[in-house]
Formats: C-alpha cells, structure tokens, sequence
C-alpha cells in the first residue's frame, strides 16, 4: 500500500512558513524538524509574503462581511423550516 498523504492545517503551515521567513533556521533543518519537504516549506513561505498585504487592507476586518450579511440566510433559513413544521403539524 502507498504512503498517505498528510494534511497540515493552517496555522502549522503559517508557523513554519513565519519561520523561514525569520530565517534564524536554514531550510534543511525547518525541514528535519517539521517532517515537512523543503520545497513545500518554500511554497508556503511564497504564499505567506505574497497574501500579507491582504492582512492589512483597509476597511475589510472577517473576511469582508458584515453581521448582517451573515445572519440574514441564517434566519431565513429559520423562517422556512418553521413553515414547513407546521405545515407538517396540519398534515399529521
């Protein structure tokens, strides 16, 4: 059988990649100690600097989103399966 493959989440891969930006470690020993292939490290580091500035923009805190453009499917949503108990209820 193959070797599975692994599944790092986001913030192992920001904290690797924050730390070959520190650059305080070379890539071989980054890549010893994460069990991670020096080519992924690099791949995540380009992502890293490239997606900062996005960190920073102005007037876009949570994604961009307001509470409202959140919630106003959620209470739809609501809306809809309240209808459909109690058209249940009449039918039953």
């Amino acid at each position: 059988m193959g070797k599975q493959r692994q599944n790092h989440s986001d913030s192992f891969k920001a904290k690797v990649a924050l730390d070959a930006i520190r650059g305080v470690k070379t890539l071989a020993q980054l890549s010893s100690e994460h069990r991670v292939h020096q080519s992924q490290i690099c791949a995540w580091k380009k992502l890293l600097q490239s997606n900062a500035a996005d960190l920073f923009a102005s007037g876009s805190r949570g994604g961009g989103k307001s509470e409202e453009e959140l919630t106003a499917p959620l209470y739809e949503q609501i809306g809809r399966l309240q209808m459909d108990l109690q058209w249940l209820k009449k039918k039953l």
